[in-house]
């Protein structure tokens, strides 16, 4: 089984459209693969993606209900403190790795390169399958805290006389996904061009809030530094959960806001000057985004009074919209707020669109079912249409989740970062643990990475560990962390599909597959002793 590789049609060595070069085709050609995809992001554009995906004030006002009541002006300043520097370390890692070897296939190539022989197959489809699981959560994620953005508008603009049902919030987030969908079904060369507005609106609007927060709240919410920067509340004292567990439970905030560091690796087929635009976007976005962050968040410690409990139970239904409400007045959030939703709509666009890359990588591989129907390209637009409404289709089914409590929604953006860091960690790992050397591409650690590869991974299991925990010791069905039964479903799904008698994966995955007849010759090599022509799979 597997995708046929097109045997006929040998990549195309000259400038690529889109402004992509030969060393780009080149590279991908070492890698096993011909040149599908128009090059058509700069690497500015590379940096937006990324940059986008994070959409800093959008994804804060999605999860910040996960930190103000796990320790409140503790957990939005010292909180986000620590988790951006192993954010750092983590972007650090997977930056040296996107530079070695920039393909769309990204985690679940790396893993079956630096993996031994005899584990290499079941490691790359299991890292391949949750970071599957981890984007398609993002896109789901992404457009249910757009919906709720919007719905929380409407509730703003009637003063407060309307407040949203689920039903009707999950009717938004429908709408939502289908024109992400059809806008990702266009040529990707107008999502490439929207980057750069994306990055000027993204930076302002952060600017706008930490500006605005100080000069216009009144006195009645203004907090002392002692309060903004030592004050700590846990609402979950009452259920069992000690301060300690607590603030560690308020990572999800940044761990969820600054993350999708394989985003542009899933576009790197489509990127210019690739090796480089990859690892310094990944970086890039990571340190900007924390010290944005940090400033906003500290903005919040200072002006959002002291009574979380008010905040929280607010008909608004939206945290952040609350403290604006409370600062700016009505006008003054209903135009923040106006922007916060058009970066989030954004962040929609950018992810579903990385998410159909990886997608449509792993079909090309052969890993997915349906995928001789996934692997595809349309001759119009010249984007994989088939991976981006299956995205799509995947997401209304895991947004069913508002259904069953808020605990199973706030399942999807657990989801998000413990699938994620699943697939972030084994590559990294196996890097070092696998018994075979990279050559570094033109970003490198040198002798860092090897620290910097066992702080991030111990890290990202430690995390996933706790994202686990339900956010009571004793839950009720309304309470259950449903972050294990998704993951751990989907996951004994897919280890049942690979061992699956007669036409299980183990009968014919092989991992990357060759789609081109001849990898061409260099004399510098993209990994030693690791990208053989054997290694890259039968074509099958």
């Amino acid at each position: 089984m597997g995708t046929e590789s097109n045997e006929s049609a040998t990549p195309s060595l000259s400038r690529t459209a889109g402004g992509g070069g030969d060393k780009d085709a080149e590279l991908l050609a070492r890698l096993g693969y011909k040149q599908e995809f128009r090059r058509n992001f700069s690497p500015i554009e590379v940096f937006g993606i990324v940059f986008s995906i994070i959409g800093l004030m959008p994804s804060l006002a999605s999860v910040l209900i996960y930190a103000l009541p796990n320790g409140g002006a503790s957990a939005l300043v010292w909180g986000w403190t620590v988790c951006s520097i192993f954010l750092i370390i983590i972007a650090l890692a997977m930056a040296e790795l996107g530079s070695a070897a920039p393909t769309s296939g990204g985690l679940y190539y790396w893993t079956f390169m630096f993996s031994s022989d005899r584990w290499r197959c079941l490691l790359s489809w299991i890292v391949a399958y949750s970071n599957t699981v981890g984007n398609i959560a993002s896109v789901a994620s992404v457009d249910w805290g757009c919906a709720v953005q919007i719905m929380a508008a409407v509730s703003i603009g009637s003063n407060l006389a309307f407040t949203p049902t689920t039903a009707q919030t999950y009717g938004v987030f429908c709408a939502l996904l289908l024109t992400h969908g059809t806008i990702c079904s266009l040529n990707p060369a107008i999502i490439a061009r929207l980057q750069k507005p994306y990055i000027v609106i993204n930076v302002l609007l952060c600017l706008a809030v930490i500006i605005s927060l100080p000069a216009a709240s009144p006195d009645q919410f203004m907090n002392n530094a002692k309060y903004a920067f030592g004050n700590f509340t846990n609402f979950l004292e009452v259920s069992g959960w000690p301060d300690g567990y607590a603030f560690i439970l308020s990572f999800l905030y940044p761990l969820w806001t600054i993350g999708a560091f394989d985003s542009t690796v899933h576009i790197s087929e489509e990127a210019t000057n690739a090796s480089v635009a990859i690892p310094w976007s990944i970086l890039l976005s990571a340190v900007i985004s924390a010290g944005l962050g940090w400033g906003i968040n500290v903005a919040f410690a200072f002006c959002m009074g002291k009574d979380i409990e008010t905040i929280l139970a607010s008909p608004i239904g939206q945290p952040m919209a609350t403290i604006l409400f409370n600062s700016l007045g009505q006008k003054g959030t209903l135009a923040m707020w106006a922007f916060i939703v058009v970066v989030q709509f954004a962040i929609g666009t950018s992810i579903v669109t990385t998410c159909s890359r990886q997608l449509f990588a792993f079909s090309r591989d052969g890993g997915l079912p349906m995928s001789r129907i996934l692997y595809y390209i349309s001759p119009k637009s010249h984007a994989p249409v088939t991976c981006v409404w299956f995205a799509v289709i995947i997401s209304l089914l895991l947004g069913l989740l508002a259904f069953a409590g808020s605990s199973a929604i706030g399942a999807v953006f657990s989801l998000v970062v413990a699938g994620q860091y699943v697939a972030y960690s084994i590559p990294i790992a196996a890097r070092y643990l696998g018994g075979k050397n990279i050559r570094p591409g033109p970003f490198s650690l040198g002798v860092m990475s090897l620290p910097v590869a066992v702080v991030a991974v111990t890290f990202m299991v430690f995390i996933v560990i706790v994202f686990m925990f339900p956010m009571s010791p004793n839950p009720t069905a309304q309470d259950m962390n449903y972050t294990a039964v998704v993951l751990g479903g989907t996951l004994a799904l897919a280890i049942g599909y690979y061992y699956f008698p007669k036409y299980g994966g183990i009968h014919w995955f092989k991992g990357p597959v060759a789609n081109i007849e001849a990898i061409p010759n260099s004399e510098q090599d993209v990994i030693s002793e690791v990208v053989h022509e054997k290694d890259l799979g039968d074509k099958t």
